[in-house]
Protein backbone atom coordinates (compact mmCIF):
# COMPACT_ATOMS: atom_id res chain seq x y z
CA UNK A 1 0.00 0.00 0.00
CA UNK A 2 1.24 3.26 -0.91
CA UNK A 3 1.03 5.89 1.92
CA UNK A 4 0.21 9.51 1.40
CA UNK A 5 2.88 11.86 0.62
CA UNK A 6 2.95 14.71 3.34
CA UNK A 7 4.51 17.25 0.92
CA UNK A 8 4.67 20.86 1.59
CA UNK A 9 5.94 22.31 -1.12
CA UNK A 10 5.64 21.97 -5.00
CA UNK A 11 3.23 19.66 -6.48
CA UNK A 12 3.47 15.77 -8.33
CA UNK A 13 5.00 15.47 -11.62
CA UNK A 14 3.16 16.14 -14.80
CA UNK A 15 2.85 14.10 -17.96
CA UNK A 16 3.25 16.11 -20.80
CA UNK A 17 3.80 15.76 -24.68
CA UNK A 18 3.41 12.52 -26.13
CA UNK A 19 3.04 10.68 -22.84
CA UNK A 20 -0.01 12.43 -21.58
CA UNK A 21 -1.02 11.85 -25.33
CA UNK A 22 -0.99 7.99 -24.90
CA UNK A 23 -2.30 7.90 -21.64
CA UNK A 24 -4.87 9.99 -22.38
CA UNK A 25 -5.68 7.19 -25.25
CA UNK A 26 -5.31 4.31 -22.91
CA UNK A 27 -7.97 6.07 -20.73
CA UNK A 28 -10.52 6.13 -23.57
CA UNK A 29 -9.81 2.23 -24.17
CA UNK A 30 -10.57 1.64 -20.02
CA UNK A 31 -13.91 3.58 -20.41
CA UNK A 32 -14.83 1.44 -23.40
CA UNK A 33 -13.87 -1.79 -21.63
CA UNK A 34 -15.76 -0.90 -18.35
CA UNK A 35 -18.87 -0.28 -20.97
CA UNK A 36 -18.28 -3.98 -22.05
CA UNK A 37 -17.68 -5.08 -18.38
CA UNK A 38 -20.97 -4.18 -16.77
CA UNK A 39 -23.28 -7.24 -18.66
CA UNK A 40 -20.60 -9.72 -17.81
CA UNK A 41 -20.74 -8.41 -14.47
CA UNK A 42 -24.81 -8.65 -14.16
CA UNK A 43 -24.38 -12.18 -15.19
CA UNK A 44 -21.81 -13.00 -12.55
CA UNK A 45 -23.79 -11.29 -10.08
CA UNK A 46 -20.71 -9.62 -8.59
CA UNK A 47 -21.68 -6.50 -6.55
CA UNK A 48 -19.05 -3.60 -6.14
CA UNK A 49 -18.41 -1.12 -4.44
CA UNK A 50 -16.08 1.76 -5.61
CA UNK A 51 -15.17 4.25 -2.57
CA UNK A 52 -13.44 7.67 -3.12
CA UNK A 53 -11.79 9.58 -0.19
CA UNK A 54 -9.54 12.17 -0.49
CA UNK A 55 -8.68 16.12 0.95
CA UNK A 56 -10.71 18.49 -0.62
CA UNK A 57 -9.89 20.01 -4.01
CA UNK A 58 -8.19 16.19 -4.43
CA UNK A 59 -10.66 15.69 -7.35
CA UNK A 60 -12.96 13.18 -6.68
CA UNK A 61 -15.92 14.61 -8.50
CA UNK A 62 -14.16 14.73 -11.50
CA UNK A 63 -12.51 11.01 -11.34
CA UNK A 64 -15.72 9.87 -10.68
CA UNK A 65 -16.67 11.53 -13.98
CA UNK A 66 -14.47 9.90 -15.05
CA UNK A 67 -14.94 6.42 -14.25
CA UNK A 68 -18.76 6.13 -15.14
CA UNK A 69 -18.20 8.27 -18.42
CA UNK A 70 -18.92 5.34 -20.45
CA UNK A 71 -21.57 3.12 -18.27
CA UNK A 72 -24.22 2.06 -18.96
CA UNK A 73 -26.42 4.45 -16.30
CA UNK A 74 -28.97 1.69 -15.58
CA UNK A 75 -25.89 -0.41 -13.79
CA UNK A 76 -24.48 1.94 -10.94
CA UNK A 77 -25.93 4.41 -8.56
CA UNK A 78 -23.78 7.41 -7.36
CA UNK A 79 -24.05 8.37 -4.17
CA UNK A 80 -22.45 11.50 -2.55
CA UNK A 81 -22.56 11.38 1.02
CA UNK A 82 -21.97 14.76 3.23
CA UNK A 83 -22.96 15.12 6.75
CA UNK A 84 -25.64 12.85 8.19
CA UNK A 85 -28.96 13.88 8.25
CA UNK A 86 -30.98 14.75 10.88
CA UNK A 87 -32.50 11.54 10.52
CA UNK A 88 -29.81 9.33 10.12
CA UNK A 89 -27.80 11.13 12.79
CA UNK A 90 -30.47 8.95 14.69
CA UNK A 91 -29.31 5.93 14.05
CA UNK A 92 -26.15 4.04 13.91
CA UNK A 93 -23.10 5.24 11.55
CA UNK A 94 -23.44 2.75 9.34
CA UNK A 95 -27.02 2.64 8.60
CA UNK A 96 -27.34 5.04 5.91
CA UNK A 97 -24.57 3.46 4.31
CA UNK A 98 -26.02 -0.33 4.46
CA UNK A 99 -29.36 1.09 3.11
CA UNK A 100 -27.34 1.82 0.13
CA UNK A 101 -25.27 -1.25 -1.07
CA UNK A 102 -25.75 -2.42 -4.41
CA UNK A 103 -27.40 -5.35 -5.67
CA UNK A 104 -25.72 -8.21 -7.03
CA UNK A 105 -24.26 -7.29 -10.73
CA UNK A 106 -24.26 -3.45 -10.57
CA UNK A 107 -22.09 -1.03 -8.87
CA UNK A 108 -21.92 1.29 -5.92
CA UNK A 109 -20.33 4.81 -6.65
CA UNK A 110 -19.21 6.55 -3.52
CA UNK A 111 -18.13 10.11 -3.30
CA UNK A 112 -17.23 10.10 0.44
CA UNK A 113 -18.19 7.26 2.67
CA UNK A 114 -18.72 5.82 5.62
CA UNK A 115 -14.49 6.60 6.13
CA UNK A 116 -15.57 10.80 5.81
CA UNK A 117 -15.91 10.91 10.29
CA UNK A 118 -12.53 9.39 10.47
CA UNK A 119 -10.92 11.50 8.32
CA UNK A 120 -12.32 14.55 9.76
CA UNK A 121 -11.62 13.38 13.40
CA UNK A 122 -9.65 15.83 15.53
CA UNK A 123 -7.17 13.09 16.78
CA UNK A 124 -6.11 10.05 16.54
CA UNK A 125 -8.36 8.55 18.48
CA UNK A 126 -11.46 9.86 17.43
CA UNK A 127 -10.41 8.54 14.10
CA UNK A 128 -9.40 5.05 15.57
CA UNK A 129 -13.00 4.19 17.06
CA UNK A 130 -14.41 4.21 13.65
CA UNK A 131 -11.68 1.15 12.82
CA UNK A 132 -13.41 -1.63 14.06
CA UNK A 133 -16.93 -1.01 13.04
CA UNK A 134 -16.01 -0.10 9.17
CA UNK A 135 -13.67 -3.44 9.45
CA UNK A 136 -16.70 -5.57 10.46
CA UNK A 137 -18.64 -3.68 7.42
CA UNK A 138 -16.53 -4.21 4.82
CA UNK A 139 -15.72 -7.96 5.98
CA UNK A 140 -19.14 -9.06 6.15
CA UNK A 141 -19.79 -7.68 2.67
CA UNK A 142 -16.17 -9.20 1.07
CA UNK A 143 -18.10 -12.73 2.89
CA UNK A 144 -21.22 -12.41 0.97
CA UNK A 145 -19.02 -11.94 -2.74
CA UNK A 146 -19.10 -8.09 -2.74
CA UNK A 147 -15.89 -6.30 -4.46
CA UNK A 148 -14.41 -3.20 -2.88
CA UNK A 149 -12.21 -0.33 -4.07
CA UNK A 150 -10.96 1.90 -1.94
CA UNK A 151 -9.60 4.96 -3.30
CA UNK A 152 -8.26 7.73 -1.41
CA UNK A 153 -6.57 10.60 -3.87
CA UNK A 154 -3.75 12.27 -2.57
CA UNK A 155 -2.26 15.81 -3.37
CA UNK A 156 0.39 18.03 -1.80
CA UNK A 157 -0.62 20.69 0.77
CA UNK A 158 0.33 23.48 -1.95
CA UNK A 159 -1.49 21.51 -4.58
CA UNK A 160 -4.68 21.69 -2.36
CA UNK A 161 -4.15 25.37 -2.06
CA UNK A 162 -3.44 26.31 -5.21
CA UNK A 163 -6.56 24.35 -6.62
CA UNK A 164 -8.78 25.77 -3.69
CA UNK A 165 -7.39 29.73 -4.82
CA UNK A 166 -8.43 28.63 -7.86
CA UNK A 167 -11.77 27.70 -7.25
CA UNK A 168 -12.60 30.77 -4.86
CA UNK A 169 -11.56 32.52 -7.71
CA UNK A 170 -14.79 31.65 -9.70
CA UNK A 171 -18.17 32.76 -9.21
CA UNK A 172 -19.66 29.65 -10.74
CA UNK A 173 -17.17 27.44 -8.49
CA UNK A 174 -16.81 29.66 -5.30
CA UNK A 175 -19.41 27.69 -3.31
CA UNK A 176 -17.37 23.93 -3.79
CA UNK A 177 -14.52 25.98 -1.25
CA UNK A 178 -15.81 26.48 2.51
CA UNK A 179 -13.88 27.31 5.65
CA UNK A 180 -13.46 23.61 6.41
CA UNK A 181 -11.57 23.26 3.27
CA UNK A 182 -9.15 26.11 4.15
CA UNK A 183 -9.02 24.89 8.11
CA UNK A 184 -7.43 21.69 6.34
CA UNK A 185 -4.81 23.22 4.45
CA UNK A 186 -4.02 25.09 7.62
CA UNK A 187 -3.79 22.13 9.64
CA UNK A 188 -2.31 19.69 6.37
CA UNK A 189 0.31 17.52 8.79
CA UNK A 190 -2.42 16.54 11.22
CA UNK A 191 -4.71 15.38 9.13
CA UNK A 192 -2.67 13.62 6.54
CA UNK A 193 -1.40 11.44 9.84
CA UNK A 194 -4.41 11.02 10.55
CA UNK A 195 -5.54 9.96 7.21
CA UNK A 196 -2.18 7.74 6.97
CA UNK A 197 -3.11 5.89 10.14
CA UNK A 198 -6.92 5.31 9.30
CA UNK A 199 -5.74 4.02 5.85
CA UNK A 200 -3.41 1.73 8.01
CA UNK A 201 -6.09 0.18 10.13
CA UNK A 202 -8.60 -0.23 6.89
CA UNK A 203 -6.31 -1.50 4.61
CA UNK A 204 -7.30 -5.40 4.12
CA UNK A 205 -6.93 -8.27 1.70
CA UNK A 206 -10.61 -8.28 0.98
CA UNK A 207 -10.76 -4.14 0.75
CA UNK A 208 -7.16 -2.47 0.07
CA UNK A 209 -7.21 1.05 -0.17
CA UNK A 210 -5.59 2.29 -3.31
CA UNK A 211 -3.72 5.66 -2.62
CA UNK A 212 -3.65 7.45 -6.14
CA UNK A 213 -1.13 10.18 -6.70
CA UNK A 214 -3.84 12.71 -8.19
CA UNK A 215 -1.12 16.04 -8.78
CA UNK A 216 -1.72 15.24 -12.14
CA UNK A 217 -5.26 14.06 -13.25
CA UNK A 218 -4.48 12.59 -16.15
CA UNK A 219 -2.00 10.29 -14.37
CA UNK A 220 -4.39 9.57 -11.67
CA UNK A 221 -7.65 8.69 -13.54
CA UNK A 222 -5.43 6.27 -15.52
CA UNK A 223 -4.11 4.22 -12.55
CA UNK A 224 -7.62 4.19 -11.30
CA UNK A 225 -9.35 2.89 -14.31
CA UNK A 226 -6.72 0.46 -14.72
CA UNK A 227 -7.07 -0.62 -11.41
CA UNK A 228 -11.43 -0.87 -11.65
CA UNK A 229 -10.91 -2.55 -14.60
CA UNK A 230 -8.62 -5.81 -13.99
CA UNK A 231 -10.06 -6.00 -10.52
CA UNK A 232 -13.68 -6.09 -12.12
CA UNK A 233 -12.51 -8.74 -14.70
CA UNK A 234 -10.64 -11.19 -12.55
CA UNK A 235 -13.96 -10.78 -10.00
CA UNK A 236 -16.06 -11.78 -13.62
CA UNK A 237 -13.40 -15.10 -13.84
CA UNK A 238 -13.18 -15.91 -10.74
CA UNK A 239 -15.63 -14.35 -8.56
CA UNK A 240 -15.22 -11.30 -5.67
CA UNK A 241 -12.38 -12.87 -3.12
CA UNK A 242 -14.02 -13.97 -0.46
CA UNK A 243 -11.29 -14.18 2.72
CA UNK A 244 -12.09 -17.03 4.89
CA UNK A 245 -13.94 -16.22 8.21
CA UNK A 246 -11.98 -18.18 10.64
CA UNK A 247 -11.82 -14.71 13.60
CA UNK A 248 -12.85 -16.36 16.56
CA UNK A 249 -13.93 -13.43 19.01
CA UNK A 250 -15.00 -13.54 22.56
CA UNK A 251 -18.31 -12.81 22.46
CA UNK A 252 -19.85 -12.74 26.36
CA UNK A 253 -22.25 -14.92 25.85
CA UNK A 254 -24.49 -16.22 28.41
CA UNK A 255 -25.65 -19.50 29.87
CA UNK A 256 -29.25 -20.91 27.61
CA UNK A 257 -31.07 -23.62 28.56
CA UNK A 258 -31.54 -26.53 25.74
CA UNK A 259 -35.36 -26.18 24.83
CA UNK A 260 -35.73 -29.53 26.09
CA UNK A 261 -34.70 -28.64 29.38
CA UNK A 262 -37.44 -25.94 29.68
CA UNK A 263 -40.67 -26.47 31.98
CA UNK A 264 -43.53 -25.37 30.16
CA UNK A 265 -45.71 -25.46 33.31
CA UNK A 266 -45.98 -21.91 34.28
CA UNK A 267 -49.28 -20.48 34.20
CA UNK A 268 -51.79 -17.48 34.71
CA UNK A 269 -55.46 -19.70 35.26
CA UNK A 270 -57.14 -16.99 36.89
CA UNK A 271 -58.40 -14.10 34.43
CA UNK A 272 -58.89 -11.84 36.80
CA UNK A 273 -54.83 -11.67 38.11
CA UNK A 274 -54.52 -11.77 34.29
CA UNK A 275 -55.97 -8.69 33.50
CA UNK A 276 -54.60 -6.70 36.48
CA UNK A 277 -51.22 -7.91 35.66
CA UNK A 278 -51.39 -6.84 31.86
CA UNK A 279 -52.79 -3.60 33.08
CA UNK A 280 -50.39 -2.87 35.41
CA UNK A 281 -47.69 -3.24 33.28
CA UNK A 282 -49.43 -1.51 30.35
CA UNK A 283 -49.41 1.54 32.66
CA UNK A 284 -45.70 1.52 33.82
CA UNK A 285 -44.83 0.46 29.91
CA UNK A 286 -46.28 3.88 29.08
CA UNK A 287 -44.54 5.79 31.02
CA UNK A 288 -41.75 4.08 30.03
CA UNK A 289 -42.00 4.67 26.48
CA UNK A 290 -42.32 8.30 26.98
CA UNK A 291 -38.73 8.42 28.68
CA UNK A 292 -37.53 6.77 26.17
CA UNK A 293 -38.64 9.07 23.92
CA UNK A 294 -37.15 11.98 25.95
CA UNK A 295 -33.71 10.11 26.45
CA UNK A 296 -33.89 9.05 22.43
CA UNK A 297 -33.30 5.63 23.40
CA UNK A 298 -33.83 3.31 20.13
CA UNK A 299 -35.02 0.19 21.05
CA UNK A 300 -35.33 -3.15 18.97
CA UNK A 301 -37.05 -6.36 19.64
CA UNK A 302 -37.02 -10.06 18.26
CA UNK A 303 -39.24 -12.46 18.21
CA UNK A 304 -39.33 -15.90 17.23
CA UNK A 305 -40.77 -19.02 17.88
CA UNK A 306 -42.70 -22.34 17.04
CA UNK A 307 -45.50 -21.22 14.94
CA UNK A 308 -48.81 -20.79 17.40
CA UNK A 309 -46.70 -20.31 19.64
CA UNK A 310 -48.22 -16.52 20.46
CA UNK A 311 -46.11 -14.25 18.75
CA UNK A 312 -48.58 -12.21 17.39
CA UNK A 313 -50.48 -12.31 20.78
CA UNK A 314 -47.61 -10.79 22.69
CA UNK A 315 -46.38 -8.65 20.07
CA UNK A 316 -50.28 -7.30 20.10
CA UNK A 317 -50.29 -6.71 24.26
CA UNK A 318 -47.38 -5.17 24.41
CA UNK A 319 -48.37 -2.29 21.33
CA UNK A 320 -51.05 -1.75 23.03
CA UNK A 321 -48.91 -0.59 25.66
CA UNK A 322 -47.00 1.84 23.28
CA UNK A 323 -47.54 5.32 21.50
CA UNK A 324 -48.46 4.49 18.11
CA UNK A 325 -46.61 7.36 17.20
CA UNK A 326 -43.06 5.80 18.56
CA UNK A 327 -43.22 2.48 17.04
CA UNK A 328 -43.82 0.41 13.96
CA UNK A 329 -44.15 -3.82 14.07
CA UNK A 330 -41.95 -4.86 11.50
CA UNK A 331 -43.17 -8.54 9.96
CA UNK A 332 -40.46 -10.49 8.11
CA UNK A 333 -41.59 -12.66 5.68
CA UNK A 334 -39.52 -14.54 2.88
CA UNK A 335 -36.84 -12.16 1.26
CA UNK A 336 -38.11 -10.09 -1.61
CA UNK A 337 -35.75 -10.52 -5.09
CA UNK A 338 -34.57 -7.01 -4.13
CA UNK A 339 -33.24 -8.43 -0.43
CA UNK A 340 -32.25 -11.94 -2.21
CA UNK A 341 -29.83 -9.77 -4.47
CA UNK A 342 -27.89 -8.13 -1.29
CA UNK A 343 -26.44 -9.32 2.04
CA UNK A 344 -29.20 -10.51 3.89
CA UNK A 345 -28.70 -8.10 6.65
CA UNK A 346 -29.92 -5.30 4.81
CA UNK A 347 -33.97 -5.73 4.53
CA UNK A 348 -33.41 -5.45 8.69
CA UNK A 349 -30.50 -2.68 8.39
CA UNK A 350 -32.97 -0.50 6.99
CA UNK A 351 -36.18 -1.06 9.73
CA UNK A 352 -33.33 -0.38 12.66
CA UNK A 353 -35.30 2.42 14.26
CA UNK A 354 -34.74 6.16 15.08
CA UNK A 355 -33.79 7.29 18.75
CA UNK A 356 -36.09 7.28 21.04
CA UNK A 357 -38.62 4.67 19.22
CA UNK A 358 -38.98 1.00 19.38
CA UNK A 359 -39.12 -1.19 16.47
CA UNK A 360 -40.32 -4.93 17.24
CA UNK A 361 -39.33 -7.22 14.67
CA UNK A 362 -41.92 -10.64 14.25
CA UNK A 363 -39.50 -13.00 13.26
CA UNK A 364 -36.17 -11.65 12.04
CA UNK A 365 -32.17 -12.06 10.95
CA UNK A 366 -32.64 -15.27 12.94
CA UNK A 367 -34.35 -17.19 9.29
CA UNK A 368 -30.96 -17.17 8.69
CA UNK A 369 -29.69 -19.62 11.26
CA UNK A 370 -33.41 -21.96 11.26
CA UNK A 371 -35.08 -21.47 7.98
CA UNK A 372 -32.29 -20.95 5.45
CA UNK A 373 -30.27 -23.55 7.39
CA UNK A 374 -32.86 -26.79 7.79
CA UNK A 375 -34.54 -25.93 4.34
CA UNK A 376 -30.92 -25.97 2.30
CA UNK A 377 -31.58 -22.05 1.11
CA UNK A 378 -28.29 -20.86 2.36
CA UNK A 379 -25.03 -23.15 2.09
CA UNK A 380 -23.14 -23.83 5.34
CA UNK A 381 -20.53 -21.97 4.67
CA UNK A 382 -22.33 -19.05 4.81
CA UNK A 383 -24.88 -19.44 7.74
CA UNK A 384 -22.53 -20.91 10.03
CA UNK A 385 -20.85 -17.87 9.51
CA UNK A 386 -23.94 -15.81 10.50
CA UNK A 387 -23.46 -16.72 14.28
CA UNK A 388 -20.90 -13.84 14.58
CA UNK A 389 -22.23 -11.55 11.38
CA UNK A 390 -25.58 -11.08 14.20
CA UNK A 391 -23.55 -10.77 17.05
CA UNK A 392 -21.84 -7.90 15.37
CA UNK A 393 -25.06 -6.58 13.91
CA UNK A 394 -26.44 -6.43 17.07
CA UNK A 395 -23.16 -5.40 18.74
CA UNK A 396 -23.59 -2.31 16.76
CA UNK A 397 -26.89 -1.93 17.64
CA UNK A 398 -25.46 -1.92 21.13
CA UNK A 399 -22.81 0.79 21.10
CA UNK A 400 -25.14 3.22 19.31
CA UNK A 401 -27.24 2.76 22.74
CA UNK A 402 -29.88 0.85 21.80
CA UNK A 403 -31.33 -1.68 24.04
CA UNK A 404 -32.35 -5.11 22.46
CA UNK A 405 -34.06 -8.01 23.31
CA UNK A 406 -35.57 -11.45 21.68
CA UNK A 407 -37.98 -13.70 22.52
CA UNK A 408 -38.42 -17.27 21.59
CA UNK A 409 -41.94 -18.44 22.07
CA UNK A 410 -41.53 -22.03 23.44
CA UNK A 411 -44.64 -24.50 23.45
CA UNK A 412 -44.31 -28.46 23.51
CA UNK A 413 -45.63 -30.34 20.62
CA UNK A 414 -48.80 -31.55 21.61
CA UNK A 415 -49.65 -27.78 22.24
CA UNK A 416 -48.81 -26.92 18.98
CA UNK A 417 -51.10 -29.54 17.41
CA UNK A 418 -53.92 -28.49 19.62
CA UNK A 419 -53.42 -24.85 18.25
CA UNK A 420 -53.27 -26.01 14.98
CA UNK A 421 -56.27 -27.92 14.93
CA UNK A 422 -58.29 -25.37 16.32
CA UNK A 423 -57.14 -23.02 13.86
CA UNK A 424 -58.40 -25.18 11.07
CA UNK A 425 -61.87 -25.47 12.43
CA UNK A 426 -62.49 -21.59 13.25
CA UNK A 427 -63.59 -19.85 10.14
CA UNK A 428 -61.94 -16.82 11.17
CA UNK A 429 -58.16 -17.89 12.28
CA UNK A 430 -58.38 -20.42 9.23
CA UNK A 431 -55.92 -18.08 7.36
CA UNK A 432 -53.12 -18.40 9.91
CA UNK A 433 -52.58 -22.35 9.12
CA UNK A 434 -51.02 -23.75 5.95
CA UNK A 435 -49.45 -26.56 4.50
CA UNK A 436 -45.70 -25.14 5.15
CA UNK A 437 -47.02 -25.20 8.99
CA UNK A 438 -47.91 -28.80 8.86
CA UNK A 439 -44.49 -29.21 6.86
CA UNK A 440 -42.18 -27.52 9.03
CA UNK A 441 -43.85 -29.48 11.89
CA UNK A 442 -42.84 -32.69 10.79
CA UNK A 443 -39.14 -31.07 11.03
CA UNK A 444 -39.79 -30.48 14.59
CA UNK A 445 -36.49 -31.88 15.71
CA UNK A 446 -34.43 -30.20 13.26
CA UNK A 447 -35.27 -26.74 14.12
CA UNK A 448 -34.87 -27.73 17.53
CA UNK A 449 -31.28 -28.42 17.14
CA UNK A 450 -31.35 -25.56 15.10
CA UNK A 451 -32.90 -22.95 17.43
CA UNK A 452 -30.64 -24.62 20.56
CA UNK A 453 -27.15 -23.78 18.65
CA UNK A 454 -28.69 -20.26 17.81
CA UNK A 455 -29.51 -19.71 21.85
CA UNK A 456 -26.02 -21.00 22.85
CA UNK A 457 -24.13 -18.75 20.29
CA UNK A 458 -26.04 -15.76 20.17
CA UNK A 459 -27.81 -14.47 23.45
CA UNK A 460 -25.42 -12.02 24.48
CA UNK A 461 -24.92 -10.00 27.63
CA UNK A 462 -25.69 -6.83 25.48
CA UNK A 463 -28.66 -8.91 23.52
CA UNK A 464 -30.23 -11.62 25.71
CA UNK A 465 -32.62 -14.37 24.42
CA UNK A 466 -35.52 -14.72 26.55
CA UNK A 467 -36.65 -17.74 26.78
CA UNK A 468 -41.04 -17.62 27.04
CA UNK A 469 -42.78 -20.82 28.22
CA UNK A 470 -45.80 -20.56 25.99
CA UNK A 471 -47.89 -23.20 26.63
CA UNK A 472 -50.13 -20.54 28.72
CA UNK A 473 -50.88 -17.96 26.94
CA UNK A 474 -51.35 -15.52 29.32
CA UNK A 475 -48.12 -15.94 31.40
CA UNK A 476 -46.49 -15.77 28.25
CA UNK A 477 -47.48 -12.63 27.39
CA UNK A 478 -47.41 -10.98 30.79
CA UNK A 479 -43.53 -12.49 31.03
CA UNK A 480 -43.13 -10.80 27.64
CA UNK A 481 -44.16 -7.33 29.05
CA UNK A 482 -42.39 -8.45 32.46
CA UNK A 483 -39.37 -8.72 30.48
CA UNK A 484 -39.13 -5.55 28.21
CA UNK A 485 -40.44 -3.37 31.15
CA UNK A 486 -37.22 -4.40 33.04
CA UNK A 487 -34.52 -3.53 30.33
CA UNK A 488 -36.24 -0.41 30.01
CA UNK A 489 -35.94 0.46 33.38
CA UNK A 490 -32.51 -0.86 34.04
CA UNK A 491 -31.33 1.12 30.84
CA UNK A 492 -33.08 4.39 31.92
Amino acid sequence: MNEIKNESNGTAPRLDGEAKKAAKKEIKRLQKQLLSLQQPLKNAKVPVVLLFEGPSASGKGRMISEVISELDPRGYQVYTYGSASEDAGRRPFLWRFWCDIPPRGEMSVLDHSWYAAAFDAQSHDGAQRYAEPINVFERQLADDGYLILKFYLSISRAEQRERLEKLASDDAEAWRVDESSWRQNRSWDKHSDIASAVIESTSTPHAPWHVIENGDKVSGTLEVLRTIAESIASAIESGAPKPVHDEKRDWPLLKMPKLGEVDLSPAIADKEEYDEQLKREKKKLQKLHSLLYREQIPVVLAFEGWDAAGKGGAIRRLSWALDPRGFDVVPIAAPSPDALSRHYLWRFWREIPRDGHVVLFDRSWYGRVMVERIEGLTPESRWSMAYDEINEFEYELHRHGAVVLKFWLHIDSGTQLERFRLRESTPDKKYKITSEDWRNRDKWPQYEAAVDEMLQKTSTAYAPWCIVEGNDKRYARIKVLKTVRKALEERL
